[in-house]
Parts: structure tokens; C-alpha cells; sequence
């Protein structure tokens, strides 16, 4: 995962928290935020997407050998 997708799902998953938290979104569709928070911020402290994975994606510049 590269940095610019790391930042972006962090500052995502601050909006969403923030959100959740403020009040303005609540019920099923708050908490439905509130996790995909958890798992926007999890994926970009290990650097891993499983769903990248899955879909053959990668975001991060390739190493030269």
C-alpha cells in the first residue's frame, strides 16, 4: 500500500469518526461508518488491504531490482 492510500484512508476514516462521534450520522448507518473507520485506520497502520489482494491492485511504486 503506498503512502498517499495510507494517508487518504487515515483522513477518511477521520471524517467518518468525527461524523459518528459529532452526532450528525446515526443508527445502522453511523455505526456501519464508525467500522469501516476501524478498518480504514487497521489497514493503513499494517500497510495491508486484503481486498488488494484479492483484486490483483497495488498502490505502492514498484521496487527496482
Amino acid at each position: 500500500m503506498g503512502t498517499a492510500d495510507r494517508i487518504i484512508r487515515v483522513i477518511i476514516a477521520a471524517i467518518f469518526a468525527f461524523l459518528y462521534f459529532n452526532g450528525t450520522v446515526t443508527g445502522t448507518t453511523g455505526i456501519v461508518l464508525l467500522v469501516l473507520a476501524v478498518v480504514f485506520t487497521l489497514t493503513s497502520l499494517i500497510s495491508f488491504c486484503p481486498l488488494y489482494t484479492i483484486f490483483g491492485m497495488r498502490t505502492c511504486p514498484a521496487e527496482k531490482s
